[in-house]
């Protein structure tokens, strides 16, 4: 089923994200964590590609996997990163001969090391042209990123709403935002796409914090902002594992339920391949039309 019609005939729409094992290069990892995360009826598992793009070919696997096993639907995502256009083009054939109909487009981070993003030979240097590229196959749902803070390489935020636009006058459906913590970035952020004309939906992506040393990568990553007492927070329980646990469980609760009380039309969980957090948080969250 196309991700465009969840958000057509559902009052909030559930996703989780994944990515593919890195250490042993295989998903039998991975398989109990889906099924695990299946159980909680998410409408659907998005599969991430990796730093750089490095994953291609297990994101085309564990993706078909999903298809294959039908217990939920499937996104994969793709980026521009080091690929040309006929490399994209073997990827979209694999993902539509097992049945994958969702994709998240992406230009992608650079590759580690490679300072900036280098638009590769014969390829594509914004998601807007891969959100192009893929659309005249005529088969795909495509959804894109938002970043309610600002991309990173963007000049200023009015800006990247512009780019946001382009990526949804190019055939995006839907919108997955970048992790935030702040509600009031993405509520900024969802007023000035409904200006900007863009009138897909806007989902809120939602990164359940689980060790401190990952938050402050992550932040650093993608330009994320702690806010102040939720810092001090973790900088006081720095050292113990299980209330920086807690602590992330509590904030990202708080979070969804004021975002549900603002009319979101669905979440997208980060679960970082576990799934206890968002156990928890499910369970203790009242999503329309899910008992």
């Amino acid at each position: 089923m196309k991700i465009k019609e969840f958000f057509e005939t559902k009052p909030c729409v559930m996703s989780f994200e994944v990515f593919p094992p890195v250490r042993d290069g295989s998903i039998d990892r991975l398989v109990p964590v889906i099924d695990r995360l299946s159980d909680l009826n998410p409408d659907f598992i998005s599969v991430t590609y990796g730093a750089g793009g490095t994953s291609r070919d297990m994101t085309v696997e564990i993706a078909s996997f999903l298809k294959k096993k039908g217990t939920v639907e499937a996104m994969a995502h793709l980026t521009c990163v080091g690929a040309s256009r006929e490399q994209i083009d073997t990827v979209l054939q694999e993902l539509k001969a097992n049945g994958v109909i969702n994709i998240l487009a992406l230009r992608g981070d650079p590759p580690e090391g490679q300072g900036r993003f280098e638009k590769p030979k014969n390829g594509f240097g914004y998601a807007s042209e891969l959100v192009e590229y893929t659309g005249t196959y005529k088969f795909f749902c495509i959804g894109v990123a938002g970043y309610p803070e600002g991309h990173l390489e963007a000049p200023s935020f009015e800006k990247d709403i512009e780019n946001l636009k382009k990526k949804v006058d190019a055939g995006s459906d839907f919108i997955i935002t970048q992790l935030f913590f702040n509600n009031e970035y993405f509520y900024r952020f969802r007023d000035a796409a409904t200006k900007a004309g863009i009138n897909v939906p806007v989902v809120p992506g939602i990164f359940p914090i689980i060790s401190y040393g990952q938050i402050k990568k992550f932040t650093e990553l993608c330009g994320a902002t702690l806010p102040p007492d939720l810092r001090e927070k973790l900088e006081r329980a720095r050292d113990d594992k299980q209330a920086v646990e807690r602590i992330g469980i509590d904030h990202a609760l708080k979070q969804s339920e004021d975002l549900l009380k603002q009319g979101v039309p669905g979440f997208h969980f980060y679960s970082m391949n576990r799934s206890h957090h968002v156990e928890e948080i499910l369970r203790n969250l009242s999503l329309p039309g899910r008992s």
